[in-house]
């Protein structure tokens, strides 16, 4: 059912007016061809355009970096009012969830995903390891396994201990198997309410998994 829903759901996001920017490419017999629809440009030069759009498949919003290359590239901009909308509806295809975290604050994020940093929150994104959409567990009964966002109803985090609560009302406890050796950090991100379409970044909700007490998916 929740397939079927996603389904409809993006049938729907591509038949309603164009609300973002769009990136048009003149192609190789002259004729313009639509690259990106439904975007939000951010920087572009001579050079370069970076823009964000969701992604269906990752679900989360994703920054691109376009090389203009040899092909003509031309961006048709939207006003900020139809930013702010193209954000409305981007949150409704990604993951929500209620965040608690460890002092009792709680925060409606939408688009949520997780990433890597360095530890204690030093140096940038460590690009080398995929953000992702699902728990690595090493679980106390069975061993490593990943568990997808859309089958939990909620993460209870106690330190390093996690109690996965699965919407058919399963519970797996374990530990969170980081995806590399190397030191990292995992930080769950996404959007708030306050986000600002106009910014380059895709996210602002960036905190540390271990600050948080509890992520109830919606």
């Amino acid at each position: 059912m929740r397939a079927f829903w996603l389904v409809c759901s993006c049938a729907v996001l591509w038949v309603q007016p164009l609300l973002g920017d769009i990136i048009y490419q003149t192609n190789p017999q002259g004729s313009e061809v639509v690259l990106q629809r439904d975007a939000i440009v951010t920087q572009q030069d001579s050079s370069f355009v970076v823009y964000k759009h969701f992604d269906l498949k990752e679900r989360r919003v994703m920054v691109v970096r376009l090389n203009r290359g040899s092909l003509p590239i031309r961006v048709q901009t939207s006003s900020a009012a139809a930013r702010a909308q193209i954000v409305t509806i981007w949150k409704h295809f990604g993951y929500k969830a209620s965040i608690t975290d460890q002092a009792g604050k709680i925060t409606e994020v939408y688009d949520l995903y997780l990433d890597f940093y360095p530890p204690g929150g030093r140096g940038s994104l460590l690009e080398s390891i995929p953000a992702r959409t699902d728990f690595p567990l090493l679980t106390d009964s069975a061993g490593p396994d990943e568990i997808d966002f859309d089958k939990i109803e909620h993460v209870e985090i106690q330190g390093d201990k996690l109690s996965v609560v699965l919407r058919e009302e399963k519970t797996i406890t374990g530990k969170f198997l980081m995806p590399t050796t190397q030191p990292a950090e995992v930080r769950v991100l996404g959007i708030t309410d306050n986000y600002d379409p106009a910014s380059a970044d895709v996210f602002d909700y960036f905190v540390p998994l271990s600050q948080l007490k509890l992520i109830s998916f919606k």
